[in-house]
């Protein structure tokens, strides 16, 4: 195991930590998004604490407040998550260990750790950044998840336009991915599907139908030797 003394981990460190507290600032429009749909602060938290993917909650919290049912909200959010399997295919030749720490990766497997630890070229380093950054991440999403909640909660979210939270933050979440052809691919055919269906599909449907365009999206396991580096793979989401 590498010491985190070792100068080639200072800059694993600092970038994983760094973009723990990037992504706690979307964990606070959650909180208050969630508080606004009606959820209390207690449930906002759990959510994040046990769901962590950021897009997930969004999505779910997203139909919830259009007035959709929770088999709705829990489809699309369902659809949304199963990327997160082929994160756990990837990570998988690289996380090794008993059943609780495996247990404790598969919690950490997201976007962001995955990303990480595929961008570095050593398996010491790999492991290093997925512990760092997956920690980072489930510590400042869920701070920021209370302090939208306590936020929320304080003050009417719709007298500050607070309660446009959740939207705002799940376009800026979907926005850099117009850069990739899948997912320029899967924001249109989503956002095609979704109009399509507002019409004649009961309120949340149309999201959880939108929600299937992810799959286009999906990258699939790399090849590589058992001691070589693993190729990176592009990020999909935040924490999700």
């Amino acid at each position: 195991m590498i010491s985190i003394r070792d100068p080639r981990a200072r800059p694993v460190l600092t970038a994983g930590v760094t973009l723990g507290m990037a992504v706690g600032v979307f964990a606070v429009l959650f909180g208050v998004g969630a508080v606004a749909a009606g959820g209390s602060i207690a449930q906002t938290c759990a959510m994040s604490l046990l769901v962590f993917t950021g897009a997930s909650q969004l999505s779910a919290v997203a139909v919830i407040a259009g007035g959709g049912s929770v088999g709705s909200a829990l489809g699309g959010a369902l659809v949304l998550a199963a990327r997160n399997g082929v994160f756990g295919l990837t990570m998988s030749r690289r996380l090794t260990g008993r059943l609780p720490t495996r247990l404790l990766a598969a919690q950490l497997t997201i976007d962001e750790s995955t990303a990480m630890a595929t961008a570095q070229t050593e398996p010491e380093l790999q492991r290093l950044a997925f512990w760092v950054t997956g920690v980072s991440i489930y510590i400042f999403w869920n701070l920021g998840t209370l302090a939208g909640a306590l936020a929320g909660n304080a003050i009417d979210p719709k007298t500050f336009g607070l309660d446009a939270a959740i939207p705002a933050a799940f376009v800026a979440l979907l926005w850099p991915h117009r850069r990739t052809r899948n997912g320029r691919l899967a924001m249109l055919l989503g956002a095609g599907l979704c109009l399509a269906t507002i019409p004649i599909a009961p309120v949340g449907v149309p999201v959880l139908i939108s929600s299937l365009a992810i799959l286009i999206a999906l990258p699939g396991p790399r090849q590589g030797d058992a001691a070589g580096p693993i190729d990176p793979i592009d990020p999909i989401e935040l924490p999700a």
